[in-house]
């Protein structure tokens, strides 16, 4: 990978990483509404409460992708960013530009069944 190619990478994490930002500090608020904004009716409540786990997923979900592009910033200087951690074969540019924090290749990610 050229230095000019993981000079894009990392302007995409680096949006990526503040979109992701903003969208979990919205979730928060969503699943931890203020103390007196509850819903006082019976139904609203169960409603609430079931949108609230679903919230709670894409919160939990959001955070580790989060985590992970942190890592993948932080990686992509060094030799490493971009080989497969288990064959150690070149991840296809195409794949990095779709999930940039991507550690193993499809093959092997078929197969370690993650």
């Amino acid at each position: 990978m050229t230095k000019e190619q993981k000079n894009e990478f990392k302007k995409d994490i680096n949006l990526q990483i503040k979109e992701l930002t903003k969208e979990i500090k919205k979730l928060k608020s969503s699943v931890y509404p203020n103390q007196g904004e509850g819903t006082s009716d019976k139904v609203a409540h169960i409603s609430f409460k079931q949108e609230q786990s679903v919230i709670f997923q894409r919160l939990e979900e959001s955070t580790k992708r989060l985590n992970m592009l942190k890592q993948a910033y932080l990686k992509i200087d060094t030799p490493d960013y971009g080989i497969c951690q288990e064959c150690e074969e070149d991840i296809p540019l195409e794949r990095l530009k779709l999930r940039p924090e991507s550690m193993y290749c499809v093959e092997c990610l078929n197969e370690l069944g993650l």
